[in-house]
């Protein structure tokens, strides 16, 4: 704080600092004595609600206290992988020439049990094989996880300096403060060294859970050369014998060689104690982290190590007092000093930032018009939009695709030609394909982060680039398109932390549904993610039929995004692969149901007695057109096929209706879908290609009777018309399932439906239209 980490305001542009979540009080505690906490705030950590004036969040929230932290780094295993894509993402940006980063660092700070997870060591190869120089690790190897031990039978330091040294970086240990010099200068044989290096982690935590006695007889008495080396120290001078990580200097020179440009990202090794200074009940004990209080004893005993003038009568054991030096100390004036002196106060985060210039209505156009009479994929229309999007003189550059190799199956790869792809070594070799249009172009100014199979990766750079707005005061809009089955569900965490981290932009759920990637099977296909995805507060989710409403949601969610008044939240769309023809945009199209979930797309012909309403989202909507015509042509009944882009849109603002009329009982509202379906006659028929739990969110909300189909169970691999027999949301089953609902009001006869039945053979798999095959993936 005093030496390294830049603030915003720094000529260079700041660093970025991943803090170690659990870390939050002492980030709190340094932020009290910059002057820039009260007491009062102080006094409401984790009372987000019920403290009156100001509180503290738990851990590094961005979202609950938006201009304090910047990165949410408590779920373990995020900061780590995040870090790394910032530091790369901050190389993108200096390349593409849009902003000189040359002067940032990413630091990362975390505890070697959280090196545990997958995620905190999974990116650092790319770390090395983009040379990201401007990182560095500060792995806190305290030697004990939540528990016990993270490795009481081996040594985590020597473990991580192999993987880490093993990958390219450059490792920096920290292992034994300069109380120990005197003894290593005087180890001629090695006996010293051999011991540390023999000695278990299991063995070093016990040692500092005992005493001086302790260590003299079972750590120095393993040997006699050792322990002569301590025959006339005292208990006491052995006891205070301190790890590296506790070693002001040595911190000092080792983070001053990290930050030394050589082309290899580093990491600091700091072995150090767990409960440090919080006395005998805390330091090295497995019980730590489940302490929450200290003794008085350890009160007085913390006070007297730090050298704090507070008298005994103060200490209060349930309530002890806050220290603060006066304002005009010489402490308070360094610290003050120190933070102008480095660009402002740490953490701090951006909260404002400019708004982008919003397309002309002409980059919509190719989707307005429809596809004529040639059939195309939802993906193939989005791409489509994309092309025109990145050509738009006053946004085009701010956009950024991120591809986790999948491009060639999403139609992507003609993109490669003219955006290129990033590469900070731009391309050395000489493609295989270079004599094509479409070969694959790598560049150092290449757009076009593309990730491997990597979907974890991938959000991180969604993550990077989608609060670049915040980091760097530079609007960027990331646009990620992956097999939808490997968002939400995969990679759901790091959604999650996104939303935490007020991440703005579009995440396409591409080769979306679960019958119409038909060729892939159970581990592919997709029938959930929306259902997933309504679980994020902060993600607006589409799954959209046509072009023109694809092309309305991406306006829309460019200027909520990154209009005038932008909005903390991204959006989630769901694309399909099977071709289709897609109608132009109908003329008065209700563009405020479209984008509030619903509005109606094809209205029956005429009010007759036997009436119903078809709701279907995506592909359905075709199923639902089908459906239509079959009821009216075969069976006399007139439906009317609305489409519903957005059920989890419905869904809460049904859930924001239900609070405002139980806070206001005087002056209640309705629901939106309850006014659209007000005055509609017959059942309710919802549909789409995904699992009934999706279409079942807004039932509450509709008064008529309420039938759903949807694609629950696991995925197959067959034809599209095969697995929609299957799961019962083709056309025929919609028409029967009409059927039956209007059977049950009494409308029709039992022997209407199982007519029905029999004509269109709903059991029997193989009477199904096999549907397009195009598109598989």
């Amino acid at each position: 704080f005093n030496h390294f980490f830049r603030g915003q305001d720094h000529p260079g542009g700041g660093d970025q600092i991943f803090f170690q979540g659990h870390a939050s009080p002492g980030m709190y505690a340094r932020a009290f004595l910059e002057g820039r906490l009260s007491e009062d705030q102080l006094d409401g950590f984790r009372q987000e609600l019920s403290h009156p004036s100001g509180s503290l969040s738990s851990y590094p929230h961005p979202r609950l206290m938006p201009d304090f932290w910047q990165f949410p780094t408590v779920s373990m295993g995020i900061g780590p992988l995040n870090a790394i894509y910032q530091a790369r993402y901050n190389r993108y940006l200096h390349n593409r020439g849009i902003k000189d980063t040359n002067d940032q660092h990413v630091w990362a700070f975390l505890g070697d049990g959280e090196v545990d997870e997958v995620d905190s060591l999974g990116a650092i190869g790319l770390a090395t094989r983009e040379k990201l120089d401007n990182l560095t690790f500060v792995i806190n190897c305290n030697l004990q996880r939540l528990d016990g031990p993270v490795r009481g039978n081996g040594k985590i330091i020597q473990e991580l300096e192999s993987i880490f040294g093993g990958a390219g970086w450059n490792v920096i240990k920290v292992v034994w403060s300069r109380d120990w010099d005197p003894l290593l200068a005087q180890d001629r044989e090695g006996a010293l060294v051999k011991l540390m290096n023999e000695t278990l982690d299991g063995d070093y935590q016990t040692f500092k859970a005992e005493s001086g006695a302790y260590v003299r007889e079972n750590f120095f008495g393993r040997d006699p050369r050792t322990a002569a080396m301590v025959a006339d120290w005292s208990d006491e001078k052995i006891w205070s014998l301190r790890r590296g990580g506790h070693d002001y200097k040595k911190l000092f020179a080792a983070y001053t060689a990290s930050v030394q440009h050589n082309g290899r990202p580093t990491v600091i090794l700091a072995k150090t104690i767990k409960g440090w200074t919080l006395g005998s009940t805390f330091e090295g004990r497995n019980s730590t982290h489940q302490m929450k209080k200290m003794s008085l004893e350890d009160i007085m005993q913390f006070r007297d190590t730090l050298h704090l003038e507070i008298p005994d009568e103060k200490l209060d054991k349930y309530l002890p007092p806050y220290f603060k030096p006066a304002e005009d100390s010489e402490e308070a004036k360094y610290l003050a000093e120190r933070r102008a002196a480095l660009g402002g106060s740490i953490p701090r985060r951006r909260s404002i930032s400019r708004p982008l210039p919003q397309p002309d209505d002409s980059v919509y156009e190719s989707v307005k018009r429809g596809s004529g009479q040639q059939e195309i994929a939802t993906t193939m229309a989005f791409v489509r939009m994309l092309k025109d999007l990145v050509k738009d003189p006053g946004l085009g550059s701010r956009i950024v695709p991120i591809i986790p190799d999948e491009a060639r199956t999403f139609g992507m790869d003609s993109l490669f030609p003219t955006m290129k792809i990033y590469s900070p070594n731009g391309q050395q070799y000489k493609a295989v394909d270079r004599e094509l249009m479409l070969s694959y172009k790598e560049s150092t100014a290449g757009v076009i982060l593309h990730e491997g199979i990597n979907e974890a990766g991938s959000v991180a750079s969604f993550t990077a680039v989608g609060s670049s707005y915040s980091t760097h005061d530079e609007p960027m809009i990331p646009m990620y398109i992956f097999y939808s089955m490997f968002g939400f569900q995969r990679t759901g965490d790091a959604f999650w932390a996104a939303a935490d981290q007020l991440v703005r932009g579009f995440v396409i759920g591409a080769t979306a549904g679960r019958t119409t990637l038909n060729g892939e099977g159970l581990q592919h296909e997709d029938g959930h993610s929306h259902l997933l995805a309504s679980t994020n507060p902060a993600v607006v989710s589409y799954d959209p039929a046509f072009a023109f409403e694809l092309g309305h949601i991406v306006k829309d969610g460019l200027r909520r995004m990154y209009g005038e008044n932008s909005e903390n939240v991204y959006y989630y769309i769901t694309v399909y692969n099977e071709p289709y023809v897609h109608p132009a945009e109908p003329k008065n199209l209700d563009v405020e149901g479209l984008l509030k979930g619903i509005y109606l797309y094809s209205p029956a012909n005429n009010q007759r007695k036997k009436s119903a309403q078809i709701l279907a989202s995506g592909v359905g909507v075709n199923w639902a057109l089908k459906a239509q015509k079959l009821l009216r042509e075969d069976w006399g009944v007139e439906a009317s096929v609305w489409s519903v882009t957005s059920w989890n849109e419905l869904r809460r603002d049904g859930l924001e209706t239900d609070r405002h009329n139980l806070l206001n009982p005087t002056n209640k509202r309705r629901a939106y879908i309850s006014d659209k379906l007000e005055g509609r006659d017959g059942p309710v028929i919802a549909v789409s290609d995904y699992m009934r739990a999706v279409q079942d969110q807004i039932a509450p909300w509709i008064s008529a009777p309420f039938k759903s189909l949807g694609t629950d169970g696991f995925g197959l691999s067959d034809t599209r018309g095969a697995l929609r027999r299957h799961f019962k949301v083709d056309a025929e089953s919609i028409a029967v399932a009409t059927l039956q609902e209007l059977e049950q009001l009494g409308q029709i006869k039992q022997s209407v439906v199982k007519a029905a039945m029999e004509k269109y053979r709903i059991d029997d798999i193989l009477a199904a239209d096999a549907g397009n095959t195009e598109g598989s993936g």
